[in-house]
C-alpha cells in the first residue's frame, strides 16, 4: 500500500579520461555512464556515478513502515544515449568512502575540481585520494586495467557473505531508464550494517576493462534537473488492512469515486485517499436510507497507481504487494506521501479491481495537485 521516494543528498559523474580526472560534476544536470576515446591514443575511458541519499530520510521511511524490512528501488530517468553496443550491463554496488558533491559542471572553464573526482574523494586542494589498495574488509575499487589510472572510487562487495551487487541489462532498443533493486543494501543501512556512503553506479567490469571502443554513452537527469525526473530512491511495503467482515463486490457494473478528499495537498502531507464504491444498477430494495449512502467494498485483490496528469508518465505502477487497498467501516481508502511527488503538478489517481468477473481498471480523471 506505500510507495515512499526519496531525493538525492548529492550526486556527481567521476571521469577516467586523461583530460578530465581532475573534473567535478557535482552541480551538473546530467549523470552520464561513458567511455570517452582518449585525446593522444585509440583507448576508450569510462566514467562512473556517485549518488547518496540522506540517512534520517532513509530511517523515517523505515518508521513509517513500522517495520525492520523493506523493498527498495534506486530509479534513474534516461534523457540521452547514443551509440550504444547492443547489450549492456550496469552494477551499482554501497560507496566504502565519504566523498564530497563539489560544485563543478561538465561545460566549466577551466574545469572544477572543488569536488570528488575520479583521483580526489574531497577535492584538489586536501586530496584525498580514493583508496587503489589495502582496501577495507569486504570491499574494494579502483579499475584493473593497465591503461587507465587507478582511482574511481571504492565499494563493498558483500556483507557476511551475501552479495551486495545489484544489475541491470539492456539491449539497445529497451527503455532506458535505470531501477535497481537496492533492498538488501538499504536494509543493512538501517540496521547500522553498511555506513551509508550511497551507490556508486558504473558499467560492469568487462565493459569498462575493453577499452578498444566506446559501447555508446547513457545519460540521466541529475539531482540538480529541472526537470520532473531527478533520481530517486522508492521504499515501499505493504501496510493494507481489510477487515474480514466485509462484504465484497464480487460481481456486476460499479462505480467508484472518490469522497472528501481535498483537490490540494502540501507536499510534505500524508493523505489518507478515500474512494467510494457502488454498484451501477443497485437492487431495488425497501428501505429508509439510500443506497448510495452505503459503503461498498472492492476485494482484496484492489489496487492503485499514480500518475503525471500532464506526461502521462507512471509515478507509482499498479504493484501488487505494495498498492494495495485498504478497506475500514467507512470503505476503501489508501495512503499516500506526497514529498515522494514533484510538487505544482496535478497527478491522476487510477484503480485496479479483480474479482469473478475479471479485472476492471478504472480511470475516471481523479485528480489532485501537490504545492509547496
Amino acid at each position: 500500500m506505500a510507495y515512499y521516494s526519496i531525493f538525492p543528498e548529492k550526486d556527481t559523474t567521476i571521469y577516467s579520461h586523461p583530460d578530465r580526472l581532475g573534473m567535478n560534476t557535482g552541480n551538473d544536470e546530467i549523470l552520464e555512464l561513458v567511455k570517452e576515446k582518449g585525446s593522444n591514443n585509440d583507448y576508450y575511458y569510462p566514467s562512473r556515478i556517485l549518488i547518496k541519499f540522506k540517512d534520517e530520510e532513509i530511517k523515517n521511511a523505515f518508521s513509517k513502515a513500522n517495520s525492520e524490512k523493506i523493498l527498495a528501488n534506486l530509479q534513474l530517468f534516461s534523457t540521452e544515449h547514443q551509440n550504444l553496443a547492443s547489450n549492456i550491463e550496469i552494477e551499482a554496488y554501497p560507496v566504502s568512502e565519504s566523498w564530497d558533491e563539489g560544485t563543478g559542471k561538465f561545460s566549466n572553464l577551466p574545469t572544477s575540481s572543488n569536488g570528488c573526482t575520479w583521483l580526489y574523494r574531497d577535492n584538489s586542494i586536501r586530496a584525498t585520494k580514493w583508496k587503489t589498495s589495502q582496501f577495507a574488509v569486504d570491499s574494494t575499487g579502483s579499475i584493473n586495467s593497465d591503461i587507465i589510472q587507478a582511482g574511481g572510487g571504492t565499494w563493498y562487495e558483500r556483507i557476511s557473505n551475501a552479495s551486495l551487487l545489484t544489475s541491470q541489462s539492456f539491449s539497445n532498443a529497451d527503455i532506458l531508464d535505470l531501477n535497481l533493486d537496492v533492498s538488501l543494501v538499504v536494509n543493512r543501512i538501517n540496521n547500522d550494517g553498511i555506513e551509508n556512503q550511497g551507490f556508486i553506479i558504473k558499467y560492469s567490469d568487462n565493459i569498462e576493462t575493453y577499452t578498444s571502443s566506446s559501447k555508446g554513452y547513457l545519460q540521466f537527469f541529475s539531482a540538480d534537473t529541472h526537470t520532473i525526473y531527478p533520481p530517486k530512491l522508492t521504499i515501499k511495503w505493504d501496510d493494507s488492512e481489510y477487515k474480514n467482515s466485509l462484504t465484497a463486490k464480487t460481481s456486476g457494473e460499479l462505480n467508484v469515486s472518490l469522497y472528501r478528499n481535498k483537490k490540494e495537498y502540501n507536499q510534505n502531507d500524508e493523505a489518507i485517499i478515500r474512494l467510494h464504491v457502488r454498484d451501477k444498477y443497485p437492487t431495488r430494495q425497501f428501505t429508509s436510507s439510500s443506497n448510495y449512502l452505503e459503503p461498498g467494498y472492492f476485494t482484496t485483490s484492489s489496487y492503485y497507481s499514480i500518475r503525471d496528469a500532464h506526461t502521462e508518465e507512471v509515478v507509482i505502477p499498479f504493484d501488487d504487494n505494495c498498492t494495495k487497498l485498504s478497506a475500514d467501516t467507512e470503505g476503501m481508502y489508501f495512503k499516500l506521501y506526497m514529498n515522494g511527488l514533484q510538487p505544482e503538478r496535478y497527478y491522476r489517481i487510477l484503480f485496479k479491481h479483480i474479482n469473478d468477473d475479471g479485472t476492471e481498471i478504472f480511470d475516471n480523471n481523479y485528480h489532485f495537485k501537490v504545492v509547496r
